[in-house]
């Protein structure tokens, strides 16, 4: 979600885009479950077979902003994104709140400021790539590790802290959003998570907690920021180019 302004979305009808005729179609990365009466969107990489990188800006310096005009940028080069979701937290200039690695460059740096929001609910936590390695690692001790990785996106709170849920989502918490999050499990398989419908932090955290039983995991966004592009499952999350960081998968194009 935008920090001090809420991003417009094009498009609110069809959040989730459904095809029966794509039953047959070629598998991808994305299911669709139910878990708490909720409805989720699950996707699946391994970091170990997958091309997996995180995107900001264009050659030119302009923000993708978008899941379509990042697609036509990877196209353009002879690559198809075949999965994609926000990446967490950013400004109303679309620049990152906290830390922001790509292709190992430092392009925004570890934000550990006291402040409102979501972000700043600690423990907050960075996901992180790094050739087929990946995890999701509470800030301080990223920041202990001093680890150098190729991609990296800081966002916040932590949904999931060492096998239990972040100490301040209760279950008893009203408010309800759409939200996405990340988890990984054994060093290299990556789990994203989205709602398809408005829960409750909670009702979020215990489906990592739960059912895909995840160590840790990182709450990226929520409300109107929270966008899926999985063309295995026939949908694309259209909305105005104002996105920030966007986590994909890459793959080579077909000729």
């Amino acid at each position: 979600m935008i920090l001090g302004g809420l991003r417009t979305l094009a498009t609110v009808a069809g959040l989730a885009f459904f095809c029966a005729t794509q039953a047959a179609a070629e598998p991808g990365p994305c299911v669709d479950i139910e878990d708490g009466g909720a409805r989720y969107t699950l996707c699946d990489v391994d970091a170990r077979k997958s091309d997996i990188r995180l995107f900001l800006r264009d050659e030119k310096g302009e923000t993708y902003g978008d899941f379509a005009r990042l697609a036509d940028a990877l196209a353009g080069k002879g690559e198809t994104l075949v999965f994609a979701m926000n990446a967490g937290m950013y400004a109303e200039d679309r620049a990152p709140v906290g830390l922001y690695v790509e292709s190992g460059r430092t392009l925004n740096a570890t934000n550990t400021h006291a402040g409102p929001g979501n972000f700043h609910m600690k423990p907050n936590g960075v996901f992180w790539i790094d050739g087929g390695r990946a995890g999701v690692t509470e800030t301080t001790r990223f920041l202990k590790s001093r680890q150098r990785v190729a991609y990296a996106t800081q966002s916040g709170p932590m949904l999931i802290v060492g096998g239990r849920v972040h100490p301040r989502i209760h279950e008893d918490g009203v408010s309800e959003k759409f939200r996405n999050g990340v988890c990984v499990q054994d060093g290299h398989i990556i789990r994203f998570a989205i709602s398809n419908q408005p829960v409750s932090f909670f009702a979020f955290a215990r489906l990592f907690r739960d059912r895909l039983r995840c160590p840790d995991a990182l709450f990226l966004d929520g409300g109107s920021a929270s966008g899926l592009y999985a063309p295995s499952l026939s949908r694309h999350d259209r909305f105005m180019p104002t996105m920030g960081p966007i986590v994909g998968v890459v793959e080579k194009s077909k000729r």
